[in-house]
């Protein structure tokens, strides 16, 4: 189950970087025009959304499930992490592609979009150090 956990931070924090530092840009670099690649990059930050919450959720039941006989304290950076990419998809992101005040919106997906990559960031050190200890022995 360690490693599990592990995998699904590394995934989660690996997309974000993937897809915002590295697809997208590129999108706007090589696609025709900046329309096709702003409609290509709202269908990959949809999807980034959704895997966000989901390794998100993987993550808060393989901990609730590691604390069986302790308290549970739900971790602050996975939370905040699924709650930023809920608001980015169903609160950000449909002011973006109506193109309403674009410049407020897309500056403030961005900062989420930033958030959402410290959440995960957090959350995969957090992991990492407190699960290879696990995993080693």
């Amino acid at each position: 189950m360690a490693r599990l956990q592990v995998f699904f931070a590394a995934l989660w924090w690996g997309s974000l970087m993937v897809i915002g530092f590295l697809v997208v840009p590129l999108l706007f670099v090589h696609l025709e025009t900046p329309t096709i690649a702003g409609r290509m990059a709202a269908k990959l930050f949809t999807a980034q959304s959704w895997l966000s919450v989901a390794c998100g959720l993987v993550l808060l039941l393989a901990a609730r499930r590691d604390a069986r006989d302790e308290p549970y304290t739900p971790s602050v950076w996975v939370v905040g992490g699924i709650l930023l990419a809920l608001l980015l998809e169903l609160a950000v992101a449909p002011h973006i592609v109506a193109r309403e005040n674009l410049m407020l919106w897309h500056n403030l997906g961005t900062a989420f979009y930033l958030a959402q990559c410290a959440c995960a960031a957090k959350a995969l050190w957090q992991l990492s150090a407190t699960k290879a200890q696990i995993i080693v022995t």
